[in-house]
Order: structure tokens, then sequence, then C-alpha cells
């Protein structure tokens, strides 16, 4: 058993992320946004990854309610950002879930 139990809220934060971040669209939209200096109309993530707009906004919506991508309305336009919060967590929640600094990785084969 663990030192340390993760609280209930805690564990379903994670559990939404993770699967939220289970779709490959959905990975590929966050490493599109991480990458840009400025929030992004849903259309320029459109763009980028050539898809249709209903399953871009399906999956924005998606990562949005979970908290890994923010939404302002700009004018006309609706941005997306990652979220910094999120940013920052994430990686802790992996590490955490994955045993931490204390446990090192297997070389790869």
């Amino acid at each position: 058993m663990a030192d340390h139990a993760l609280e209930h809220e805690t564990l379903t934060e994670y559990a939404s992320w993770f699967r939220a971040l289970s779709d490959p669209t959905r990975i590929l939209i966050v490493d599109f946004l991480s990458r840009q200096p400025h929030p992004v109309p849903a259309g320029a993530v459109v763009d980028h990854l050539q898809m249709s707009q209903p399953t871009v906004s399906h999956h924005l919506r998606t990562l949005h309610q979970v908290r890994i991508v923010t939404r302002h309305r700009a004018g006309a336009k609706i941005l997306y950002a990652v979220d910094a919060r999120c940013s920052a967590e994430l990686p802790r929640a992996a590490a955490e879930l994955l045993g931490g600094a204390g446990r090192q990785a297997s070389p790869a084969r």
C-alpha cells in the first residue's frame, strides 16, 4: 500500500484528465495549443489538424470541461489555450501515480 492515499477529489480530477487525454486527437489538440504563444480560435485548430469544425469543437469542449484548456470570448471568436494550472499539475499527477521522482525509469530497449 502507498505511504499516503490520494484524496477523492484529487483522484477524480486525475482520472478526468487522463480519460480526456486517452483520445489521440485530444493529445494533438493539446500539443498544438501548448505550442502557441497566444490563445487561438477553434478555426486555427481545425486548419492545423485538417479535421471538421464539429469534431474539433467536440474535443475542445471535452478538454475544457476537465480544465485542460481554457476558453474566453474575444469579440465574435472563442479563443483556446492550455490551462496553466493543468500544465503545471498534470506532470506532477503522472509522477505521483508512477512513483514520483524516487523511482528510476528503466531504459528503453
